[in-house]
């Protein structure tokens, strides 16, 4: 696939790597000629300085024989014109922005971006997205992280082994005798930063970040298999009132009864702004590193501390302060890899990636075959896919026992109607059934093969 990105910014380079390292001719374009270099140098894609807006620079950057276009500049305005441009003069089949401005994205406005008006056929609003990430998070107590899957019929959840993890040191295979009633498989494990997919003789160990597949129903059950049995949170304290901020604490008010939100924004204008905004949450004007002003929002009894700023170093820093405050949970908003890397061990108890989670919402428009949603997982490690069997994939009408899956790829769910059937060796998967796959980096380009319409993929 011929692939054509606007913008060498985080998102753009990261969007160009996972493209290039599956194969793909991945070409980008930006007026920066430092950020156009560095790009060069660390990732084998074809770069070049230009406006990506400019139809000749499109020309040059082979857009007349690309299959996609994704303009992920830092500018809205830039990004919707490559995107005319590519419909109207070179026939782009597909197209997909960024588009950062809530102006554009208000509910009165929900025509704008439709066919007929703007030749965009996805909108990604990077902030939205991070709020839904965060908000999910945030209402599966003890999970780093938590996505629903198939019409939220199983859900992906993240959990970290404690030392009093009840079920440490037990090989795989014994889970389902020791919970046989839970619709639960084991997808992937980080240990020491290395990922890998377990096998039913492998055992947890403390300090592994596990991430399992589990029936939407199961949840909580799930939860306290692994140790952890929090309590829901009521008492939520958020630091940061803008897009982000914003945007969480109205979907956290609309989906969640009887909770306790206070907000903290340093900037006065934008306090007001969020007053007028929300319900029932509670606005301070202050710094959000402020100790006194930490005291006043009760962040002693807060079961949930989120900073979503828009400074990695006040996220971190206002984090460990509401830790040392004795709050709870903390959710940090990290943009930089190196604030990523060094968060965990500083005590953090959930880092949240903006360019992981654009990146992962761009994937799902990219992958081919019947792949209905794909979530890549914190720091590239693989991701878990969302895919419709047909009756010429490889993995119907055979035992999964027999289906010689690739390295690197386990099967988390079957879904079939309202039914979720834990993946055995016997198990039989049947035209029109939904299939949850965990994939690792290396081997997601086999995720697409698998489902295609093709049957003579082995």
């Amino acid at each position: 696939m011929q692939v054509l990105i606007c913008g060498a910014g985080r998102v753009g380079r990261h969007i160009a790597r996972v493209l290039a390292r599956e194969g793909n001719e991945v070409t980008v374009v930006d007026r920066d000629a430092a950020l156009v270099e560095r790009l060069r140098a660390s990732t084998d894609v074809n770069a070049m300085v230009g406006y990506a807006s400019h139809p000749d620079v499109l020309e040059r950057a082979g857009a007349r024989n690309a299959d996609l276009l994704i303009a992920a500049t830092a500018s809205d305005e830039v990004n919707i014109v490559a995107c005319e441009v590519a419909q109207a003069m070179f026939s782009v089949p597909k197209r997909i922005a960024r588009i950062r401005a809530q102006n554009y994205l208000q509910p009165v406005y929900a025509d704008l971006f439709s066919s007929a008006n703007v030749a965009i056929d996805v909108v990604i609003s990077p902030e939205m997205e991070v709020a839904r990430s965060v908000a999910r998070r945030i209402l599966v107590p003890g999970a780093f992280d938590m996505i629903p899957l198939v019409r939220d019929r199983v859900r992906l959840v993240g959990v970290r082994c404690q030392p009093d993890c009840p079920v440490l040191n037990t090989p795989l295979r014994q889970l389902t005798s020791l919970f046989p009633e839970l619709a639960i498989e084991v997808v992937a494990v980080v240990r020491d930063d290395r990922s890998f997919v377990p096998d039913p003789d492998d055992h947890m160990r403390a300090g592994d970040d596990v991430y399992f597949v589990v029936d939407t129903r199961h949840v909580a059950r799930a939860l306290a298999a692994f140790g952890h049995e929090e309590a829901a949170h009521r008492r939520i304290l958020v630091l940061g009132g803008g897009n982000v901020g914003l945007a969480l604490v109205q979907q956290l008010e609309r989906e969640a009864e009887g909770i306790n939100i206070k907000v903290i924004e340093s900037d006065k204008s934008r306090a007001e702004l969020v007053v007028d905004a929300v319900s029932r949450a509670t606005v301070l004007h202050g710094d959000a590193l402020d100790q006194e002003l930490f005291e006043e929002a009760g962040v002693a009894s807060c079961e949930a501390v989120v900073a979503v700023t828009n400074d990695d170093q006040t996220n971190v820093l206002g984090s460990l302060l509401a830790k040392r405050s004795g709050a709870g949970r903390c959710v940090t908003l990290v943009n930089g890899r190196s604030f990523a890397a060094l968060a965990p061990s500083l005590g953090i108890d959930t880092v949240v990636s903006p360019n992981d989670i654009t990146v992962s919402t761009i994937l799902q428009h990219v992958r081919r075959g019947r792949i209905r949603g794909v979530h890549a997982l914190r720091g590239g490690i693989g991701e878990i896919v969302e895919a419709e069997a047909l009756d010429t994939s490889a993995l119907v009408k055979k035992p999964l026992g027999q289906a010689r899956l690739p390295d690197g790829i386990v099967v988390g769910a079957v879904v079939r109607g309202d039914r979720v059937i834990v993946p055995r060796a016997d198990t039989q998967v049947r035209p029109g059934d939904s299939v949850v796959l965990f994939a690792l980096r290396e081997a997601v380009k086999s995720v697409e093969r698998l489902f295609s319409v093709r049957i003579d993929y082995f």
